[in-house]
């Protein structure tokens, strides 16, 4: 059950890593240059009450070197790259292995 629920939340990140590409494919090709839109400023665009709460509660319980080392570095990457990360990440902890077969076929 909860290889399924990671396996699910991979399928959501990939989900939203392919429309943010896709948004960022036709910006690139409206500006006839390449643009990457950063995962911050996505986040900003769609709700920037959460994103500064968000940053509140990291600065409160991580202190400021987890959000300027860390959050802020992630934050300033591509989101569909962020995104399709995550979804690699949880798919590779949801993966169930086959059984090897321990004997050789006849």
């Amino acid at each position: 059950m909860i290889r399924f629920l990671f396996r699910l939340a991979a399928m959501v990140a990939l989900s939203v890593s392919v429309i943010m590409a896709v948004l960022d494919a036709t910006r690139t090709v409206a500006a006839s240059a390449v643009v990457l839109t950063p995962l911050n400023a996505s986040w900003l665009a769609v709700s920037p009450d959460t994103r500064n709460a968000f940053e509140t509660f990291v600065r409160a319980k991580a202190g400021p070197l987890a959000w300027d080392g860390v959050i802020a570095w992630v934050l300033a990457q591509p989101g569909f790259a962020v995104f399709a990360a995550l979804a690699f990440l949880l798919y590779l902890v949801g993966y169930r292995r086959q059984p090897r077969n321990q004997f050789a076929p006849t």
